[in-house]
């Protein structure tokens, strides 16, 4: 699996399936599966994060080089479940962790008022001063209780976010 020249088996789907939660259908994982095969241009079974910036809707995305980091070399299997979050049968908390993962880009499971600066840098760019993006980032804080010291954690992202009328609907075409 994961091979240009390589076929899905139906076991092959329904593991996928499994390991995302179902969140694609069994036609959603073949086009997905036809897509890993394009991007995967050596046939190595695995994604570089090259070969990720060849889809063009990535490589413009503001927060792609904090995308790479995740997604570099990733198999079929976890290519379907990164994209999973993307899926319109995702759960909230699944789209959350998600995001929670693109501001902890060191990856020790909290975020800090400086990784929330630098996800802000990168989303504004130029149209914000370092100052504005502070004064910003240090009131939505103090509005939800936290400081510029404190660390948030994935229940307090999650406390933060998952509110009803929240809508965070960002698909993957897969066709």
């Amino acid at each position: 699996m994961g091979n240009a020249s390589s076929m899905l088996t139906q076991y092959d789907i329904e593991d996928v399936q499994d390991h995302c939660n179902h969140l694609f259908t069994q036609q959603e994982i073949v086009s997905l599966y036809e897509r890993f095969c394009q991007l995967d241009r050596n046939a190595k079974g695995f994604i570089s994060a090259d070969e990720f910036l060849s889809v063009p809707e990535f490589a413009m995305n503001p927060l792609s080089q904090r995308l790479l980091k995740m997604v570099d070399g990733l198999n079929f299997k976890d290519f379907v479940a990164f994209l999973s979050a993307f899926s319109a049968k995702a759960s909230m908390q699944q789209k959350i962790e998600l995001i929670f993962k693109v501001y902890d880009s060191d990856g020790n499971g909290k975020i800090s008022f400086d990784n929330i600066m630098e996800v802000l840098q990168d989303l504004t760019g130029p149209f914000m001063s370092d100052d504005q993006r502070e004064n910003v980032l240090s009131q939505v804080l103090r509005e939800a209780g936290y400081t510029r010291d404190s660390l948030l954690y994935l229940d307090d992202f999650i406390k933060v976010f998952d509110y009803p009328g929240l809508k965070m609907e960002v698909e993957v075409p897969v066709d």
